[in-house]
């Protein structure tokens, strides 16, 4: 017996002239001499934002001396093998400031590329600069030099969107070229999809195949109400479900890219779930939306709060939420410290209670949007569990250009070509006053060290 498996499927896969599905193409223009309603003046003025990428980069590929065969090769023989393997990827991207030639595309589409190189709509292509991202909410932030004539796309507010509306997905699925698709909204809040540990998706019809990953899905004005990002379906084939991250939670995510250079996740302090047909009746609720708290960390910024075990959570900033994944996800992507208000049921009485938002665990930053020569590693600000404020290195890999000028995990970057940094954004800044050679002041252990990176 065959069995088809549908797979979650990351949509990596590229834009130069627009293809509308051929279910349109026997449409008349006109009725009784009056012109039936289009997409297409939207499209002309959106699909110029879309951009197509293409990822050229090394995979690192590992492989052990199975135990048995040891013994005959000696100790002299190396027990893992490590090579490199080039690879090729193409995504889509949608620029969100022409000005500053920032665009947003997905995380898993440029993640270990050494080289990025973006297409215009018109045909122009260019080089782009890695700023930064978040690999656990599939988010990458891109900037191109000094290029002119660049088209914007308007954000939407995301959560104003309801089941039904109208989406329209652009990208540029199987490398064809950029391609255009219709359908509704077809669910929001979607989680559990395992693709990233933040999930907060919109679930859309519009056909969405291999290589739409960062390309835009916006409303009938033309806003960006999302970036598409994962399907399910066989072997990455569409059948109607699609993913894209809500327009409201990028921005949160590429604001705090560019503030911190990198991802600073809000913390609540809660433990919960979902609230059960069960625990409703059982606790006389006459829904099941909302985020259950099971239990509240002692002195985290929910038990500074007042929140109590046993509450439910139903709104942030006035803005219901339907489940406790919801929660976690908005929470996260809001940024630490935040004021944010939560409208919570207790004991059957409706309560707010004013939180500022604690700090989660830090997310790791690729040292390669900082300088080439830090290839390889990643970086994130230190904690307070930390001896000395500075720009921590998490992970080093092996032949990387960072690991050939000696860095190692645990080293704290404490200055930069004489100039004191505490902190990514610092660091950034120096990088991109003196792009040349580096000379780090390092920390490791107790003893202070000058690396020269070039």
């Amino acid at each position: 017996m065959k069995k088809t498996l549908l797979a979650l499927s990351l949509l990596s896969l590229s834009l130069s002239s627009a293809y509308l599905a051929p279910a349109y193409a026997a449409l008349p223009f006109s009725v009784d001499g009056k012109e039936l309603p289009s997409l297409a003046p939207m499209l002309e003025r959106v699909t110029p934002a879309v951009v197509s990428i293409a990822v050229e980069g090394k995979q690192v590929e590992r492989s052990r001396l199975p135990e048995q065969f040891q013994f005959f090769f000696g100790p002299e023989f190396p027990e893992e093998q490590v090579r490199e393997r080039p690879f090729r990827g193409l995504g889509s991207g949608v620029i969100i400031d022409a000005d500053k030639g920032y665009i947003v595309t997905n995380y898993h589409v440029i993640n270990g590329a050494d080289e990025i190189r973006v297409r215009l709509h018109d045909g122009r292509e260019y080089e782009a600069e890695l700023i930064g991202g978040d690999e656990m909410s599939d988010v990458a932030l891109l900037k191109l030099d000094s290029v002119k004539d660049l088209t914007e796309v308007t954000l939407a507010d995301s959560d104003k969107l309801r089941v039904g509306d109208f989406s329209v997905a652009i990208g540029n699925p199987f490398g064809l070229g950029q391609t255009v698709t219709s359908g509704i909204v077809s669910a929001l809040g979607r989680s559990g999809l395992n693709v990233q540990n933040f999930e907060n998706f919109i679930q859309t019809d519009a056909a969405i195949n291999s290589g739409n990953s960062g390309g835009a899905l916006v409303n009938l004005n033309g806003e960006l109400i999302g970036i598409n990002t994962a399907i399910l379906g066989p072997n990455g084939g569409n059948v109607g479900i699609g993913f894209a991250i809500p327009s409201n939670m990028m921005k949160n995510l590429t604001e705090q890219i560019l503030e911190f250079g990198e991802v600073k996740r809000g913390m609540l302090g809660v433990q919960g779930g979902e609230v059960t047909s069960e625990l409703a009746e059982a606790l006389g609720y006459e829904s099941s939306k909302g985020a259950f708290v099971s239990q509240v960390v002692p002195d985290s910024a929910a038990d500074k709060a007042g929140i109590q075990a046993g509450d439910i959570i139903v709104s942030i900033n006035d803005k219901p939420i339907s489940t406790f994944s919801e929660l976690r996800a908005k929470i996260a992507t809001l940024g630490a410290g935040k004021e944010v208000k939560l409208g919570v049921l207790r004991d059957g009485k409706s309560k707010t209670f004013d939180v500022t938002l604690g700090e989660a665990q830090q997310a790791k930053a690729k040292a390669e949007s900082l300088h080439q020569g830090l290839s390889g590693a990643e970086l994130s600000n230190t904690t307070s569990q930390d001896a000395i404020e500075g720009v921590k290195v998490t992970q080093v890999a092996e032949n990387s250009p960072a690991a050939r000028y000696q860095l190692q995990p645990g080293d704290i970057i404490i200055g930069v070509n004489r100039q004191r940094v505490k902190n990514l954004a610092e660091f950034r800044q120096v990088t991109e006053n003196h792009p040349g050679v580096l000379a780090l002041n390092i920390q490791r252990g107790d003893r202070t060290l000058y690396l020269v990176v070039r």
